[in-house]
This record gives structure tokens, C-alpha cells and sequence, in this order.
């Protein structure tokens, strides 16, 4: 009952868009019905005087016309010898006329005469100006007259509908003019009850629309009121919820779509929001063992030193060796983080022309050297130039040739360094024939801290932010870098860089 209450209030306030689309139907169909009553009136009312000018001209040729020049003609004697009463000869009575009801004649001699017949009924017959009975005479067998009738009172104050003919025929032309008139009450009295009863039908199919649309729009708008019951459960915690989008309303539906996308991205954003979150206490956590480990082994040796141990020349030696690699490892992951958060800035790298064969060339004796007593091979494909920062691009190769070194054997290790091109990429792949990946390894190669070792022992070396920043130094060049790997079969990096030409936004210096 609240709820009905609450219905009808926002409806009679036009503040739900029910009401609105109501109320704006009504006003449009109302507006329609007056129109159409102003045009059935104007319309029904030129058809009713024309139906009465058609029986008024053939009422007029049934009429004989020697009855109006009698009616006319002077009146003579009775008949001859015949005397009145007083001694005087009697005049001969004039002939009579049955007309129509509300009717009234009169007849127009060629001397502009007017006689009206029908005063003796009590209708007389207005008279019309001398112009308008000229132009009669000469045009009443003209189709292109000006006017077929006029609307004329009388000396009553009756509006007559009046035309004007020539005695001798409707077609016939000069002689005698016979003026016909029609009370025009009886005609506007139909019109205006015509007019009622349309004015009340449209009334009632105002009130019946009014009555059977109501339901209709609440029928029509269920779509949308689900949706908003739909809304109020989305929360961001919540936004699994989703809107059937095939519910015959195209409008409906395409809202519906919208929503449903709108949650999707939403959905996802507060997925990688929670992953981010995620990855951002396992970087604060990773970091913090990173750097908690070396900085425990210094406090150590340091401890070790007061107990007297510097007073030991062999002792203090190797305390101090150890310290200083330590100090080393916390330089060199304390600039890798550095590195990381200038790399999540988006910074822009120096691009110039750069010949990817000629930097490994220049290359090859480092890596080598890096590669100690394991087998590499090159195979370069010559003239690849792209626009890089060279600098940027050493540190990736490095790293991904340190990778490679990290987990092949010290002595049966293979490494092999490839470089070829197609018509708009660079490709630089490094394969080695280590120990390899599993999927989920491979997963997550590329994420910060991530070693493939889970003991996290450091037999193999680094902090594991070694590809990570290797993706955003190759991604900052508008490439990609790719893994593959197999347990027991090794694995293999690829670089693809754009060539120069092909570089998305950049222009050669």
C-alpha cells in the first residue's frame, strides 16, 4: 500500500519518468484529437453547406419559372363584368408557393427589382448588393466563379446561406434572377452536436488511454527498474553482478550492454588493482629479505670483529672481504630498485640510430669473458638498425646473457646469441641448454624478486630483478621480450625491437 502510495505520488509530481512519458503521450494525443476535431468541423461544416447549396439548386429546377413571372406580372381584372362588393373590379389573387422549411425566395428582375417570395412565411430574403446580382447574370454557368454562395443575415438577425440563379435554368444565362436562402441555425446546431459528441469521445479516449497505459509503462519500464535494484547491488566488492542484455527493448538492451561493460572494466581494474596491491607487499616483502640478509651478515662479521677477531690479521681479512661483497650486493640491488621505480615513470629514452649487429660485435669478448668455459655461439644477421638507447640495450643484453650463464653448467654449458629481422622487426633471441622452467615458473619470470630456485639460496647469484628491469627498458622501446622453456631442455629469451622507421611515435635524431 506504501509503495502504491509512493507510485501514484511520484506520478502526479511528473517526477518518475513513468509520469513523464505519461503525461507527454496524453498531452501529444490531445494535442492529435484537436487537431482532427478543428479539421473534422471546418470540413464537415464545408460539406453541409455544400449539400444544402446542392438541394437548394435542385429544389430550383423543379420550381416552373412561369410561376414567378405571374407572381411578377401586374394583376388584371378577375374576369370581365365581375365586380366586388364595393362596385370596384376584384384583382386577381397572386399564386402561392409550398417552400421548404427555414427557407426563403425571392425573385431579381432585369430592372434590379427584388421581390421576396417568402415573406408571407416568415423568413424573409436578405438582398444582396447589385454587384453581386450582376455578376450573377453573366457567370452562373461559369465553374470558375468566385463564390457559390454567401453567408448573409437577414432583417431578423437570421444567418441565411444564400445562392442566386437565373430564372430560366441553373445554366442558362441573363433574364430573371431567383435567390434562394437557408437558415443556417439547423446546420450549425448539427455541427456543434457533432462537435460534442467528438469533444466527449475524445475525453473518454483520453481517460481510457490514461487507465490502460499505466499498467502498460509499468510493464514497459520493468526492464529498467531491475536494473536499478541491479545497481544498488553492485559494490566493490560485488561487481559479478550483470544485466540481461536480449530483453526486447532495443533501448533497454543497449543500456544493458553498457553496464555490463562498464562492470567488466571495473571488474578488471579492481582485479589488477588487488594484484597490484599484491605484487607490491611481495616487492616490499622481497625487498626487505633482499636486504635484511646482507646487512644480518655484516652485522655478524661486525660482531665477530669486537669479540677481538680484528686483532687476528687472517680473521679481519676475510671479514673484511666478506663485508665489502656484501656492501656490493646492497649497492647493486639498492640501484636496481632505483632503476625499477625511474622505469615505472615512463621515462624517455635517448633513441638514436643504432646498429644491433655492430653493438654484439663490439660486445662479443664481454660476453665471453661472462661465459668462462661454456660454449657460445652468434649468429648475426648484419645491417639491423633501430632506434635505441644504447646504454639501455647493453644492460639487456647483459642481462639476459647473465641469465643464461646463471643457469647452464660451468663447463658443458651452451649459449647460443641470434639476430635476424623481417620487414619491421628485430629479433635478438639467447638460448641456453640449462636446467629450464616449468609453466608456472614461466609465469612469473618476468616479475620482480622472482627467482626460479624456490629455496631462494643464492648458488646461482642475483636478486631476481634482473628481467624485470629488462622488460621495461625493451617495453620503454616500444618492444616486447618473450620465454620459452622446457624442464630439462633449456630455455630461450627473445628481444623484438621495431626497426628504425617502424618505431610508433619516435622520429630518427
Amino acid at each position: 500500500m506504501i509503495r502504491g502510495t509512493k507510485e501514484w505520488r511520484d506520478v502526479l509530481s511528473l517526477r518518475s519518468l513513468r509520469s513523464q512519458l505519461l503525461a507527454r503521450t496524453i498531452l501529444i494525443v490531445a494535442v492529435l484529437l484537436a487537431l482532427i476535431g478543428f479539421l473534422q468541423y471546418v470540413l464537415m461544416k464545408d460539406f453541409l453547406y455544400r449539400s444544402r447549396v446542392d438541394t437548394m439548386e435542385a429544389h430550383l429546377r423543379t420550381m416552373p419559372v412561369e410561376l414567378f413571372a405571374k407572381w411578377r406580372a401586374p394583376v388584371e381584372n378577375a374576369a370581365p363584368g365581375a365586380r366586388s362588393k364595393d362596385g370596384q373590379k376584384p384583382q386577381q389573387e397572386r399564386p402561392r408557393f409550398l417552400f421548404m422549411p427555414d427557407t426563403s425566395v425571392a425573385v431579381i428582375g432585369k430592372d434590379s427589382a427584388f421581390t421576396d417570395l417568402s415573406a408571407e412565411n416568415g423568413l424573409s430574403s436578405p438582398q444582396l448588393s447589385a454587384e453581386v446580382y450582376e455578376e450573377a447574370r453573366h457567370n452562373t454557368d461559369n465553374p470558375h466563379r468566385k463564390r457559390d454562395y454567401w453567408l448573409v443575415e437577414d432583417a431578423q438577425g437570421n444567418e441565411q446561406l444564400v445562392i442566386v440563379r437565373t430564372g430560366r435554368g441553373p445554366r442558362a444565362g441573363g433574364g430573371d434572377l431567383v435567390q434562394m436562402g437557408y437558415r443556417i441555425g439547423p446546420l450549425r446546431d448539427l455541427l456543434l452536436r457533432q462537435l460534442l459528441i467528438f469533444i466527449s469521445l475524445a475525453l473518454l479516449a483520453l481517460a481510457g488511454g490514461l487507465a490502460l497505459m499505466l499498467p502498460v509503462l509499468r510493464r514497459t519500464l520493468v526492464p529498467l527498474s531491475e536494473m536499478v535494484r541491479a545497481v544498488k547491488r553492485v559494490d566493490a566488492g560485488n561487481l559479478t553482478e550483470r544485466f540481461e542484455a536480449n530483453q526486447g527493448q532495443y533501448e533497454i538492451d543497449r543500456l544493458a550492454v553498457s553496464f555490463n561493460g562498464m562492470l567488466s572494466r571495473l571488474e578488471a581494474a579492481f582485479a589488477a588493482e588487488r594484484e597490484a596491491q599484491q605484487q607490491m607487499r611481495r616487492f616490499i616483502a622481497d625487498a626487505s629479505h633482499e636486504l635484511r640478509t646482507p646487512l644480518t651478515s655484516i652485522h655478524g662479521f661486525l660482531e665477530v670483529l669486537l669479540r677481538g677477531a680484528a686483532s687476528n690479521p687472517a680473521q679481519l681479512q676475510a671479514a673484511l672481504e666478506s663485508m665489502h661483497g656484501e656492501s656490493r650486493r646492497i649497492n647493486k640491488l639498492v640501484e636496481d630498485l632505483l632503476l625499477l621505480a625511474k622505469m615505472d615513470r615512463k621515462p624517455q629514452m635517448e633513441l638514436k640510430d643504432t646498429s644491433l649487429d655492430r653493438l654484439l660485435l663490439t660486445m662479443k669478448p664481454q660476453l665471453r669473458m661472462l661465459a668462462g668455459d661454456r660454449e657460445v655461439t652468434f649468429n648475426l644477421t648484419g645491417a639491423v638498425h633501430v632506434l635505441a638507447d644504447t646504454d639501455a640495450l647493453k644492460q639487456v643484453i647483459l642481462n639476459l646473457f647473465h641469465n643464461a650463464v646463471q643457469h647452464t653448467d660451468a663447463e658443458h654449458g651452451v649459449i647460443a646469441v641470434t639476430l635476424s629481422a623481417d620487414s619491421s622487426t628485430a629479433e635478438l633471441s639467447v638460448r641456453d641448454n640449462g636446467a629450464g622452467m616449468n609453466k608456472q615458473q614461466l609465469g612469473r619470470i618476468f616479475e620482480r624478486f622472482f627467482r626460479g630456485d624456490s629455496s631462494r639460496t643464492r648458488s646461482s647469484g642475483g636478486a631476481g630483478l634482473g628481467l624485470a628491469i629488462s622488460q621495461s627498458i625493451v617495453e620503454a622501446h616500444g618492444g616486447v621480450i618473450e620465454a620459452d622453456s622446457e624442464p630439462g631442455k633449456g630455455s630461450v629469451f627473445r628481444m623484438k625491437l621495431p626497426l628504425r622507421g617502424q618505431h610508433p611515435g619516435q622520429e630518427e635524431n
